[in-house]
């Protein structure tokens, strides 16, 4: 049976593929950019920018990769297809951000110490081309809904809030003697990252442990299906996120009469749980008085 929330889920997987590739080719350019204007300018605060910003492209790359993997049907090896392979790009993403971050502290807090001087306009120049450039990026990746486009957005974002950083530091290093004022905008942003970057491994997690959905209501649902007709009981349920978005339930529904049309309910059920947000469901039915031979039963 077609369900709207499986074509649903397809068209976020595509578009999700879509947005990632346009982040990674337009990070990759303007890193490219940031070496030239970082060495052109003598900023060290650019430079480290721009080798961060390599990183971001190499980590782009693999959400692209598992991105366009997580597309792939099932098959007799992964029976639910390849939508959680997403995962690894957004794990993979958010180890990278904190390792980013933490290199740019291991920098910037010696130089809060011990300020470099740099060339003031060039970096202005060069922050509010970076400003407009990851802005637009993250502008495009807000669209998206799923975890991996999630993820990547903070490392766009990151970015947006470097350059604002730099873009302050120029324009106050232009009028003031204030060196350390980069470097300080600089700590402060990887802290704000890694806190942001601290839920997306958590959710993550969550996800891998196969932890009911917070989007989800289980006894929600246990309720609206006990108000059918003909349900007496509802045990043995099972609810986890493939990759955050194509919800999967096991249930096991009992039935007051074995002459009961199971293939109506079954369809009501159905239509239920897609209002719910659920993807795919596995339904087993039993009559009254029928012992469940499963560990999780009540």
């Amino acid at each position: 049976m077609s369900h709207p929330h499986t074509h649903s889920t397809h068209d976020h997987s595509h578009q999700a593929t879509g947005n990632i590739r346009f982040a990674f080719f337009l990070n990759l350019g303007f890193t490219i950019i940031e070496i030239i204007g970082g060495l052109l300018t003598n900023s060290v605060a650019i430079l480290s920018d721009a080798l961060h910003d390599f990183g971001d492209s190499i980590s782009l790359g693999l959400a692209w990769y598992f991105q366009k993997l997580s597309r792939k049907g099932s098959n007799a090896r992964y029976t639910y297809g390849y939508k959680r392979f997403s995962l690894i790009g957004a794990l993979a993403n958010s180890l990278i951000l904190v390792a980013g971050s933490l290199f740019i502290l291991s920098e910037t807090i010696p130089r809060l110490i011990h300020p470099q001087p740099a060339n003031e306009k060039g970096m202005f120049v060069l922050a509010i081309l970076g400003i407009a450039v990851n802005g637009l990026a993250v502008l495009r990746l807000k669209k998206g809904n799923s975890l991996n486009e999630r993820v990547v957005s903070l490392h766009l974002l990151e970015d947006v809030l470097g350059w604002a950083a730099i873009l302050v530091g120029s324009v106050l290093m232009f009028f003031f003697d204030w060196p350390f004022i980069d470097p300080l905008l600089s700590i402060l942003i990887s802290i704000y990252i890694l806190v942001h970057v601290s839920q997306s491994i958590r959710e993550s997690m969550r996800i891998l442990l196969q932890a009911t959905p917070e989007s989800v209501d289980i006894r929600h649902i246990r309720e609206r299906i006990l108000l059918l007709p003909g349900i007496s009981d509802v045990h043995d349920m099972h609810v986890w996120s493939a990759d955050g978005n194509y919800h999967i339930i096991t249930m096991h529904v009992v039935v007051t009469s074995n002459e009961a049309d199971r293939t109506e309910l079954k369809n009501e059920i159905r239509k239920l749980l897609n209002e719910e947000e659920i993807g795919h469901a596995t339904i087993e039915f039993e009559i009254e008085g029928e012992q469940c031979h499963y560990e999780h039963c009540t």
